[in-house]
């Protein structure tokens, strides 16, 4: 079934969690609607679905592979190219420890950065409907309508108090 994107600005943010109490009695679901806002509100604050993450994995999976290319480098240079000196071993592990080490921060540190990126689903090409009342301090109700319930869900904002709706 098609669904349209509907936009509800608001200026108070008791009404954006009216909106949002509302929308859940009318039958949809967490993911149907998000809550935009230029002010950094706790998650949650609306009474909306605190979100999901799995960053923390993506810095212990890239110190992972840090620390096993690094190791792979340092031994494999070494036992390639062996040089041996008065009878010490071929691997000389305290030299390979910092290599190691720089090679699993190294990895964390990337990781880290593609994780913030792939968690933050960017970039994100198609905007959708936006106001730029937003940025200036609005609220705004972003819901994704089925084509038959438009109207009552654009009445339904007007009621809690959406000061500008706006379609696409």
């Amino acid at each position: 079934m098609p669904k349209r994107t509907i936009l509800g600005v608001y200026q108070k943010p008791d009404d954006v969690a009216e909106t949002v109490t509302r929308l859940r009695q009318a039958g949809y679901a967490d993911n149907d609607f998000d809550i935009l806002s230029g002010t950094p509100y706790p998650e949650g604050t609306f009474g909306e679905k605190v979100a999901a993450h799995r960053l923390y994995v993506f810095p212990l999976v890239g110190a992972i592979c840090g620390f096993s290319i690094a190791l792979l480098i340092t031994a494999g240079t070494q036992l390639s190219y062996p040089m041996g000196t008065g009878g010490k071993p071929l691997l000389s592990i305290p030299p390979m420890l910092i290599i190691m080490y720089e090679g699993t921060m190294l990895g964390a540190i990337l990781a880290t950065v593609m994780g913030v990126i792939f968690e933050s689903r960017l970039p994100r090409f198609d905007l959708g409907v936006y106001d730029t009342r937003i940025t200036e301090g609005y609220l705004g109700v972003l819901v994704a309508s089925p084509e038959e319930k438009l109207g009552y869900t654009e009445q339904l904002l007007r009621e809690t108090g959406a000061e500008d709706i706006k379609k696409r």
